[in-house]
């Protein structure tokens, strides 16, 4: 294989994990705009750490389920959620941190309230990439 056919093939690689891993953000959007708690921990790695955008601290699929059961149910009752991949950096081939722009929405699609900035590490497990340790961050506008 010549240098350039590998770094086509390298390429096209990329391409392919970015797509499976813009799946797994397409997850967490319908897990959560229809409020499904066991979707959404189940794109979890079992030892998964996840910071909330109020700063709550998880360790663990177990505790991250207990807060999801119990925030979730009926948290988009007047508003929807998008997320969109910004950016994706392949730390190694199986494992990328994740630039997630996240907005809340009126039922109207109108933004509702300040954006959000997700960070998510993500591995890849058994060929599934899964949730490894995230953080939810709002984003402030300066004054």
């Amino acid at each position: 294989m010549t240098t350039t056919e590998q770094s086509h093939a390298a390429v096209e690689f990329e391409a392919l994990e970015i797509e499976a891993i813009t799946q797994v953000v397409a997850r967490v959007e319908h897990a959560q705009r229809n409020e499904l708690p066991e979707e959404f921990v189940g794109l979890f790695r079992a030892d998964a750490i996840w910071t909330t955008g109020h700063g709550r601290r998880l360790f663990g699929r177990e505790d991250i389920a207990a807060f999801t059961r119990q925030v979730l149910p009926g948290a988009m009752r007047e508003s929807t959620v998008t997320y969109e991949v910004e950016h994706v950096l392949f730390i190694r081939p199986d494992v990328a941190a994740v630039k997630v722009r996240a907005q809340y929405r009126t039922p109207d699609g109108e933004p509702l309230g300040n954006p959000g900035s997700p960070m998510y590490v993500m591995s890849k497990e058994n060929g599934e990439w899964r949730l490894t340790a995230c953080q939810n961050t709002e984003v402030f506008e300066a004054a």
